[in-house]
């Protein structure tokens, strides 16, 4: 069949798609959906849609050869303004395929937060077109800024879902390719009219790269996230349970039974990650205990720590910060120590 006989069909998805752009976005967010639920079933369908997901990028990245083939095989010219909508429909099936997954790993009660309303920002601009066309696009800076956040969420939430990489390793490819990539699809689509400005943008580039590394602590794990916590003085071991949660405890209870920090952590089928349980009194790094989880668990993956060294003044607000290899948080147990109760003087 010739491809000639495809182009009404063509010509018709792209009309729907620009008569109801917002389809994409509910698209997108569904998909998310999806893919979050399936991922601690271990469910291929999860890695489906994650791959799906980067083939919408690969277009992108190499934008101008597929517009030349497509033009050349089905006879359609690709103008300039319907090649920015095609570039903004995928920022929206991106940014809200991404989104379930950070609103629920996010510690709202740290700087991640700050990350994740800011993709939700993001996210709204996509679908808001006088705010995308007229404020976003015509900034080159702010546009390349823009493209390399989205591009880095995707690949932060796709990279574990389809090669098991583990955290770690994520962030360091995600925001790698996030770079890299997003420099070179928006190089081909941005004509630089004078040599200065083309060095400016790539060290526009370069300078997001680095405060994406410094400001890691600061972006959830998008595949991580916690299903139960406790901190506790007792544990059963053998069903790998934990006691009554506290949130105060005495000085005097805890040096004589310690303190054990339980966290059952979800994370997708086949991956091998570890994390640590950072203990903090005052602010203060006080121990710091590696655990190695893996993935595919229904409940998570139950793993504690026993802490029986205390300072010789432990009164005071604690913290159990749990954290990936990359300095990623997954969330925090806080406590508190109070003094213990003096006996009653004799009369």
């Amino acid at each position: 069949m010739p491809l000639s006989t495809y182009k009404p069909h063509v010509l018709k998805l792209i009309a729907l798609i620009q008569r109801h752009p917002r389809l994409i976005a509910l698209y997108g967010f569904c998909s998310g959906v999806a893919s979050f639920l399936l991922v601690d079933r271990g469910a291929r369908v999860a890695k489906v849609i994650a791959i799906l997901m980067l083939v919408s990028w690969v277009w992108l990245v190499l934008e101008h050869l597929f517009r030349r083939s497509i033009e050349r095989l089905f006879g359609i010219e690709m103008p300039p303004p319907l090649m920015r909508f095609l570039t903004q429909l995928i920022h929206q099936e991106s940014l809200f395929f991404v989104l379930p997954f950070f609103l629920i790993t996010t510690s709202w009660n740290s700087g991640q937060a700050l990350f994740t309303g800011l993709l939700a920002v993001a996210a709204l601009c996509s679908i808001t077109d006088p705010v995308y066309n007229k404020f976003l696009a015509p900034r080159r800076w702010l546009f390349l800024a823009y493209h390399t956040l989205t591009l880095f969420a995707v690949l932060l939430a796709a990279l574990p879902l389809i090669l098991q990489l583990t955290t770690a390793q994520s962030y360091r490819w995600a925001l790698g390719s996030a770079v890299a990539l997003s420099f070179a699809s928006l190089f081909g689509a941005i004509r630089v009219q004078r040599w200065w400005r083309g060095l400016a943008m790539v060290g526009l580039t370069l300078a997001m790269g680095g405060v994406g590394w410094m400001t890691r602590t600061w972006v959830p794990p998008a595949t991580l996230w916690l299903t139960e916590v406790a901190v506790t003085p007792e544990l059963d071991n053998h069903r790998r349970t934990p006691g009554e949660g506290v949130k105060e405890v005495t000085s005097s209870e805890l040096r004589r039974k310690g303190l054990y920090a339980y966290t059952a952590i979800n994370a997708p089928r086949g991956l091998n990650e570890r994390i640590y349980h950072v203990w903090r009194f005052r602010g203060q790094v006080v121990d710091r205990i590696a655990l190695d989880i893996n993935g595919g668990r229904e409940a998570g993956y139950r793993a504690w720590t026993h802490k029986q060294n205390f300072p010789s003044d432990p009164v005071g607000r604690w913290q159990v910060q749990v954290i990936t290899e990359a300095g990623q948080m997954i969330g925090t147990l806080r406590f508190r120590v109070t003094p213990s109760e003096l006996p009653p003087k004799p009369r």
